[in-house]
């Protein structure tokens, strides 16, 4: 897995390339954790590249997910780009861990941007 951070004015860009199974999620964890202590609280994480995410990898994202939306004021965690093709088809595996009524989901990264 390779992690690519875009700082930007009101957020940060994570692209994630390759598989966020139990061996990356903590690498995945740790560098989201740095950026929220350092006080960044609006995320984009953009799947385009990801071939893979495992439970592992979905427990970092909701976890990230409560801790900036306890933050005052509140932040969020917004997800771009996500796969719904025949090869790798991520968007499935949000459906089927309830989690689409969490996150907000955008095609383009511009659009993510643009929701802060």
């Amino acid at each position: 897995m390779e992690i690519a951070h875009t700082p930007m004015k009101r957020c940060d860009l994570l692209a994630i390339e390759g598989r966020i199974d139990s061996a990356t999620a903590p690498e995945f964890e740790r560098q989201i954790n740095d950026l929220i202590e350092n006080g960044r609280k609006n995320l984009i994480i953009n799947l385009g590249q990801a071939t893979f995410i495992s439970s592992a990898g979905m427990k970092v994202l909701l976890a990230s997910l409560k801790k900036v939306r306890s933050m005052l004021p509140a932040g969020d965690v917004v997800l771009s780009q996500v796969p719904e093709g025949d090869e790798v088809n991520l968007k499935e595996n949000f459906d089927l861990a309830g989690f689409t009524h969490l996150f907000d989901f955008y095609d383009s990264d511009v659009e993510a941007v643009g929701s802060f």
